[in-house]
């Protein structure tokens, strides 16, 4: 067996052994054609929009427009042809899970966004939608992933299964309901504390893990 074939089956094995997950790209995004979608840009970012506290992170966004608008309408490209992709990717996964879920009831809150709860590609996500935009969020280990754009009212779930193999949903069911996910910002619960929307004390009597809340929506084909 020569080298080359040798490193080329140690590859595939190492896929294998990953659960079949291609690793994250080295800048976050995915920075190739994804089928029907074009790549088009790349850009870092300076800011990071969900702050997790001790915990470093960068990000960065990538443009795709739908290859059947460009050849259609060359140069007339619409809102609802362009998707974007934001990756921050932390320095730990600590409290990321946490940071992105408590980033998600805000936008609802305080915001005026419509944020909900379901699946599309596989990935368990948040989407938020309202003032021209329309979002999936989730949050994966050591990232968050924001797929949508403005004047949009979906997000292709072929691009979120694509970038969910790279980035594996880790939301639980009922998340926009439940307690928050661990972090390490963890306390002990007292019992006499007001009710906090943003981290609401959880009912351990009727909790049970193997049953969590169904998630409403259905996957977009």
């Amino acid at each position: 067996m020569s080298r080359w074939v040798g490193l080329a089956i140690a590859a595939v094995l190492g896929v294998t052994a990953c659960g079949g997950h291609p690793p994250p790209p080295p800048r976050g995004v995915v920075e190739a054609d994804l089928g029907a979608w074009k790549f088009r840009r790349f850009q870092p970012l300076l800011d990071v929009e969900v702050y997790v506290a001790n915990n470093k992170a960068e990000a960065f966004t990538a443009s795709y427009v739908s290859d059947r608008a460009e050849r259609e309408r060359p140069g007339r490209l619409v809102d609802e042809d362009i998707v974007n992709v934001f990756v921050t990717r932390y320095e730990k996964p600590d409290g990321v899970l946490r940071e992105m879920v408590r980033f998600a009831r805000r936008l609802a809150q305080e915001a005026g966004y419509v944020v909900d709860e379901t699946k599309i590609g596989g990935e368990r996500v948040v989407t938020i939608s309202g003032h021209g935009e329309w979002w999936a969020l989730w949050a994966a280990p050591k990232h968050v992933v924001k797929i949508g754009g403005r004047g949009r009212t979906n997000v292709p779930g072929d691009l979120v299964k694509t970038y969910g193999k790279r980035y594996p949903s880790q939301l639980p069911g009922g998340v926009l309901e439940g307690p928050l996910p661990a972090g390490p910002d963890d306390k002990k619960v007292d019992p006499n504390a007001p009710y906090d929307p943003d981290n609401p004390t959880p009912d351990w009597k009727g909790y049970d893990p193997k049953n969590p809340t169904p998630t409403p929506g259905k996957d977009p084909k």
